[in-house]
Formats: C-alpha cells, structure tokens, sequence
C-alpha cells in the first residue's frame, strides 16, 4: 500500500514543491496551448471575425499569465522555506502584473480589429483616417486607465497626479508646444477632413505633392509622385493652402491652338466643327462649361482656345481622352485645308527703284 504519510514528506520538501509546481504549469501551458488552436479552427468557420480577434489576442497573454503564475508559486515555496523577501506582501502588488496582462490582451485585440477593418476584411462606411484616429484613441484610452490602476495600488493618490498634472501642465506644454501643436493639427485634420489616406493632395504655398500614406499624431506621410517619402508635422497643414485633387467632380481641358494668317476665312468653321464634335463626345460632360473661340491674332498665328470638362477624374483615363480629343481637333484642321501654326517670322524685302542721278554738263 501507498503510504501517505511519506508522500506527505516528500511533498513538504522544497525542491519537489518546486518540482511539481513546475511539471503542472507546463501540462497546463500545453492544455491551454490545444485549447487555443482548436478555438482558432473552431472560430475560422464562423462569419463573425470578432470572434478571431479575440482568440488572436487571448494567446499570448494567457500563455505568459500561466507562465508568470508558475513562477509566482515558487517564489512563494522559496520564500516560506527560506525566510526570504521575495514577493511583496500587498496581494495587490502582486495583482499588477496580472493586470498588465490584461491590458496587453486589450491592446492586442484593438490592434487585430483594426487590421481587420483596414485590411478591408470587415466592412465599414467610416474612411481609413477614422478609423486609424479611433483606434490610437482606444489605445491611449487603455493605457491611461492601466497607469492609474497601477498609481492607485501602489498607493500614489491619482488625485495628487491629477494636481501634478495640472500644476506641471504649463511648463510641459511650453516645452513641448511644437508636439503639441502638431497634435492638434492632426485632430484639426481628422475633424476637417481635408484629405485621408489614398487622397492626391498638393499645396501652392510649400512644395508638397503626392499621395498620403499615413495620418499620424505627430506627422503625415505623403509619398511623392518620384516614390520619396515626405514626412510633414501636421501643424504645417493649419498654416498652408491644401488642394485635394481626389475629389474633383471633373477634369479640365483647357488649351489654345493656332492656325496660320493664311487660313483666317477658315478659323470660324473651324471653331464650330471642333465644339459640335465636343458636344457630341461620349467622354466630355456638355453639362459643364464648353467653349471653343476664336482668341487673339498671335505673333504668328490665329489662336482659339478649347474649354471643356470630361466625366471622369482618373489621371491616366483623363490623357487618353485629352489625346482624342486633340487628335480628333487636328483632323477637323486639316479637313479644313488648314494648318496649325507655328513659330516663325516673315522678312519683307522691297525692291528699290532706279537711282535718278543728275547729269552734270560740262
């Protein structure tokens, strides 16, 4: 037969304690660990995504919650055997860490659910730049609730903190005004709206044009037609003129073309042939303003100009049109027996007539 009473020796012995609480929390870590993967096949096949991030996020935190649990015990066996100070004695303070861990799961579980919506995988009506300015606020949100659970159980008074802050708060922010105020422009940004991620934007005042990447607290990343990243702090933008060219109802034709002197009687068929065959275009709205006019007598030419909208706004379908159209205006030129105009000068020289001498008689 067993004998309990041994058993119950050996289990007094430090080092088996030790032992056994360390075999445990590995079955347990390899329990959790199964548990864990057949929660992530199990919520694969499920619509709802929630139910990954939440399994995505639980994974790690549980695994280091086993693992620091596993430790905690034994410092707790060492200390009672060896009259040792190695664990606080406020059950509180020993709390904290487990807390951390709960903080870190949220985190990590605000950090997917984004992904998830930016990545397109849930579907949303709110824009990427909302999105990315509600989730870092759901982050600050648990960071700042986290620090002052910890502040109240190692008994730092959140109302001194509070007062600190208040105090303090005008120094901090003349030394950090310039962070400061790039915070608030990029709140001003996200409350505006000028542009979001993926917009086109420009500004005639600074020399800044591409396509924004990024809408951060601090700077924008904007990357260049030339591929560069450009990094603007976004207090810039509360002082500076934006174009945003994305959202455009319509794209512009606007160009002068010249025939030469020769062709005058032409010039006026000619504007009309080239605004019927505008109108007449599937591609340019005859809702906008259309002209076509006869303009100035230029140095060498007779220029009338062509002002039109076309439907679309996307940069490449827009040339595709542009060229049509000019194709289609050089045609209509030359159906005319007319030619376009080019530089050049006329030199006009006059032949002088016979020289009248006087005939001087001797």
């Amino acid at each position: 037969m067993i004998d309990l009473s041994q058993i119950s020796q050996w289990l007094d012995v430090w080092w088996i304690k030790s032992l056994v609480v360390f075999i445990l929390g590995l079955v347990i870590y390899g329990l959790a660990q199964g548990l864990i993967n057949k929660l992530k096949v199990k919520a694969a096949h499920t619509r709802n995504l929630f139910d990954d991030a939440v399994i995505g996020a639980l994974e790690k935190p549980v695994n280091y919650g086993i693992l620091l649990s596993m430790i905690l015990i034994v410092l707790s066996i060492l200390q009672a055997r060896f009259d040792l100070n190695l664990l606080p004695q406020s059950s509180n303070t020993v709390a904290l860490p487990f807390a951390g861990l709960f903080s870190w799961f949220v985190l990590r579980l605000i950090r997917i659910r984004e992904n998830q919506i930016l990545k397109g995988v849930v579907e949303t009506k709110s824009d990427k730049t909302t999105i990315g300015i509600i989730f870092k606020l759901l982050r600050i949100s648990v960071v700042v609730l986290t620090l002052l659970v910890v502040f109240q159980t190692l008994g730092i008074s959140i109302s001194g903190v509070i007062a600190f802050g208040g105090v303090g708060g005008a120094a901090i922010a003349f030394a950090a005004k310039d962070l400061l105020a790039n915070f608030f422009g990029g709140l001003m940004v996200f409350l505006d709206k000028p542009f979001k991620v993926g917009d086109w934007i420009r500004s005639p005042d600074q020399n800044i044009e591409g396509t924004v990447e990024n809408i951060g607290w601090r700077v924008t990343q904007i990357r260049t037609f030339d591929n560069r990243p450009l990094y603007v702090p976004n207090a810039v933008f509360t002082q500076i003129s934006i174009e945003n060219p994305q959202r455009m109802s319509h794209r512009r034709i606007y160009e002068s073309i010249g025939v030469r002197y020769n062709d005058f009687s032409q010039v006026k068929e000619i504007c009309k042939d080239i605004e019927r065959m505008l109108k007449e275009h599937d591609d340019i709205d005859s809702d906008q303003t259309l002209m076509v006019n006869f303009n100035r007598f230029a140095d060498s030419s007779l220029e009338f100009f062509i002002y039109c909208f076309t439907h679309t706004t996307h940069w490449q379908t827009f040339h595709r049109i542009k060229q049509d159209i000019l194709m289609e205006v050089g045609q209509i030129i030359l159906k005319h027996n007319a030619e376009i105009a080019f530089p050049s000068h006329s030199v006009y020289l006059e032949t002088p007539g016979p020289l009248v001498a006087d005939t001087v008689k001797n």
